[in-house]
């Protein structure tokens, strides 16, 4: 345990005072008194930095950057690079005109720009253009029916543009240290051995944007394996297919040569509430919506038919009276069972 300053500079006023067999009262600034506070500063630093020091042994406690040199690279282990946003959007113009490769599209209000990957032509007055973000990071996503301009405006073609129906999508922020490190945790405390249900969690964890993975063997027969997966640090984000697209990708590349491996989004299962609280305030409710969120966040898992990722209705009554201790729960009255494929998510809670 490192020793505060206090103590350093009782301990060495008490070192000096004995040593020097002083027995009567020392004036208050006395010179070994002043001498003893400097160097109790000096050596408080010393057990800082030998505490510090102690951090970056292990991956637990690192910081990013020992984290990656020290402890990540003895196993290969990289954060996951920030990936770049793409999809289509369509141009509407007169007939023949040319959007080249390198033109530059700019989305109103923040002025994110987006960049043409390859040359098309108008045809029957509109174009389905192939865009990616010019930066990466989840902020560069877009969903269908936005719309972006030409930074130069093409003769003949309209200035704006809309996004397809599939969105521009598979924009992700690089992996933060928190997942990182439980990457790293996850290499040192479940080694590879051949294609266990840890091997393919942690291949699909190095998939960018991927924060939680859940294995089900000989779900399609036996030699199958589906892995499904979530995408955002609190586990709400389902993936759309790009998501899926990439860590089937991952998989294919990683798994043994004679298992058959399929990467799936969840189902989300909305599960609404009904539920009196006393006394009913904003404060109260907001708890209990976040008690809630957190119990599903913690032991929600898509269903295997046979039980699995079941949330039991005694956890939900534990969560809500955590928040609040008097209440009345009308819906649900049972327990919460997943299908094939579904996680349970919180949907409407209605206070009566």
């Amino acid at each position: 345990m490192r020793p505060t300053l206090a103590e350093l500079v009782t301990r060495l006023r008490s070192d000096f005072r004995g040593r020097l067999g002083f027995v009567n009262a020392l004036l208050r600034r006395t010179m070994t008194d002043i001498v003893a506070a400097v160097w109790a500063g000096g050596a408080h630093g010393m057990h800082g930095h030998l505490e510090w020091v102690s951090k970056q042994v292990f991956a637990v406690s690192a910081e990013m950057e020992y984290l990656r040199k020290k402890h990540g690279s003895l196993y290969n282990i990289n954060p996951v690079p920030a990936t770049y946003a793409s999809g289509t959007v369509t141009a509407v113009g007169s007939g023949g005109e040319v959007i080249e490769e390198g033109t530059i599209l700019v989305r109103s209000g923040d002025g994110a720009t987006y960049r043409v990957t390859a040359d098309a032509t108008v045809e029957s007055g509109e174009a389905t253009v192939l865009i990616e973000s010019v930066l990466a990071g989840e902020a560069y996503n877009l969903q269908a029916g936005e719309t972006l301009n030409f930074e130069t405006p093409i003769v003949g073609v309209e200035s704006d543009v809309t996004v397809d129906e599939d969105g521009v999508q598979g924009g992700h922020d690089e992996q933060s240290e928190d997942a990182y490190r439980a990457l790293i945790l996850l290499r040192k405390r479940r080694p590879p051995t051949g294609g266990s249900d840890q091997d393919y969690i942690k291949w699909t964890l190095e998939v960018a944007g991927v924060t939680r993975a859940w294995v089900y063997r000989h779900e399609n027969g036996l030699g199958t394996v589906v892995v499904r997966f979530m995408l955002g640090d609190a586990g709400e984000v389902f993936p759309v297919p790009a998501d899926v697209t990439a860590v089937q990708a991952k998989l294919d590349s990683e798994r043994p040569t004679t298992a058959e491996v399929t990467a799936e989004a969840p189902i989300a299962l909305t599960v609404p509430f009904t539920i009196a609280i006393e006394p009913d305030t904003t404060a109260n409710r907001d708890a209990v919506e976040a008690e809630l969120a957190d119990l599903f966040d913690r032991v929600g898992e898509p269903g295997d038919g046979a039980g699995r990722g079941t949330i039991l209705l005694a956890e939900i009554r534990t969560a809500i009276g955590v928040a609040v201790a008097n209440y009345t729960l009308t819906t649900p009255a049972d327990d919460i069972v997943p299908d094939v494929g579904e996680r349970p998510v919180v949907g409407t809670v209605t206070f009566v």
